[in-house]
């Protein structure tokens, strides 16, 4: 498989391994880091591959490689606050009780009884919510209740969100470049 060689990529995308088997298949491993793309536009990629070694001329959608297009404004000017870059400071010494000696992690399922009353005791107070908006602020109340941080305590949620699609950000249907973001909500343990 020919290799491209782009300035600067040399540890980004560090790992590409083709095995031809004997069916005349093949096999593509890939080791990439996230700074090049994220798993919507890893599918992109690898379906592109897969389509040309289908022996189609032009995959569809053609692969985007335009990083600019994720470019800050000129000049960059903030409009909002980013609390996902702020320091969180130890105000009221009860984060040190968070670790992972003491913290018991655990798997559980919501299924669709648990997430309507979810819901219908979220929409009583705050009005109408998604599913996921009622199961990351249960989450985060509860986690926050087991620890028992001071109510004065401040605490963030964050979570991983896929930009693509979100009104205003116009990227073409091909790009295959990194497009998450990881924005933070802050509140007192209290207001939990």
């Amino acid at each position: 498989m020919a290799s491209l060689n782009v300035f600067g990529s040399s540890s980004i995308l560090s790992n590409k391994v083709v095995t031809r088997l004997g069916c005349g298949g093949f096999v593509l491993a890939l080791r990439f880091n996230h700074t090049m793309c994220d798993s919507p536009g890893l599918v992109l990629f690898l379906n592109a591959v897969a389509d040309m070694a289908k022996g189609i001329d032009s995959p569809s959608p053609p692969p985007i490689w335009q990083r600019e297009l994720m470019n800050a404004r000129e000049p960059p000017r903030i409009t909002y606050m980013h609390h996902e870059f702020e320091e969180l400071y130890d105000t009221k010494s009860t984060l040190e009780l968070i670790d992972d000696i003491h913290t018991v992690h655990r798997s559980i399922f919501f299924g669709p009884k648990e997430i309507t009353a979810l819901k219908t005791r979220i929409s009583r107070t705050h009005g109408p919510c998604t599913t996921y908006e009622a199961l990351a602020a249960c989450v985060w109340r509860c986690r926050t209740v087991a620890f028992g941080l001071h109510p004065d305590e401040l605490v963030r949620f964050s979570s991983a969100m896929n930009g693509r699609g979100k009104p205003g950000l116009q990227l073409p249907s091909g790009y295959y470049g990194n497009v998450f973001a990881y924005p933070a909500v802050p509140a007192k343990a209290g207001e939990l």
